[in-house]
């Protein structure tokens, strides 16, 4: 593959900064959603989870049309993020990003929580009872054996975020230089005669960026089980 042109590396670097800035934003929310699903237990928890998880089955561009509505100039969150905080979405790299963020969403709470449940309580337990805290117990016990869980589901996150369509050119529409992302620039160039060429460049990128997304997930999923093996074996071993 040739190296590419300008424009393509505006796009690649568009793409980037979009999955990047979703990510970001995202992992907390994503964190704290995994904690309550795996540790809680609360009427309408069921609920939460689907809730959660719609994006997986809905139409991505329902999505974009549930969040131009509540993102919009005239949406009650558009509004409080416009008047509070001077930022606005529509027609912005702001929107693909809040897009991207959503329709990773479900695949890193899944991932997450997870790692989260696989966390041997009893460790946790015998922190306690030796004298740690709530928070030194999470920061020195479960945070790290959920870790590989985290990264996974962070890899997975912006592998989906790089692959955002359907939600970000319904809600932020496909503007060069602004929120023309990867999918949406090979969108673009399938509707104009002669650019074959563009087409298999850009998605071949899109190929290897989510190849090593998912090669990155795989290889952190079986770090992952080992060192719960690990962690169980030295635990029965006390």
């Amino acid at each position: 593959m040739t190296a590419l042109s300008p424009e393509e590396w505006q796009v690649l670097l568009l793409s980037l900064k979009v999955s990047g800035v979703a990510m970001a934003a995202i992992l907390p929310v994503a964190f704290a959603l995994a904690w309550v699903i795996a540790r809680w237990r609360f009427p309408g928890k069921v609920l939460l989870d689907a809730l959660v998880h719609l994006p997986l089955v809905l139409p991505p561009v329902v999505t974009g049309w549930l969040l131009l509505i509540a993102f919009g100039p005239a949406g009650p969150l558009g509004r409080f993020f416009a008047e509070g905080f001077g930022l606005t979405f529509i027609f912005r790299w702001t929107g693909a990003a809040l897009a991207a963020a959503v329709m990773a969403l479900p695949l890193m709470v899944r991932a997450m929580r997870l790692s989260i449940e696989a966390v041997d309580r009893r460790l946790e337990s015998a922190a306690r009872t030796l004298g740690a805290g709530r928070w030194r117990t999470f920061a020195t016990i479960t945070l790290p054996l959920a870790m590989p869980g985290v990264l996974a589901g962070l890899v997975l996150g912006l592998a989906r975020s790089i692959g955002e369509f359907g939600a970000t050119i319904t809600f932020a529409s496909n503007i060069p230089g602004e929120t023309q992302t990867l999918p949406l620039a090979i969108y673009s160039a399938l509707q104009m005669p002669g650019s074959e060429w563009q087409v298999t460049r850009l998605a071949v990128l899109s190929i290897l960026v989510s190849l090593f997304a998912l090669v990155a997930s795989e290889w952190l999923a079986r770090r992952s089980g080992a060192r719960y093996g690990q962690a169980g074996a030295a635990h029965h071993a006390l």
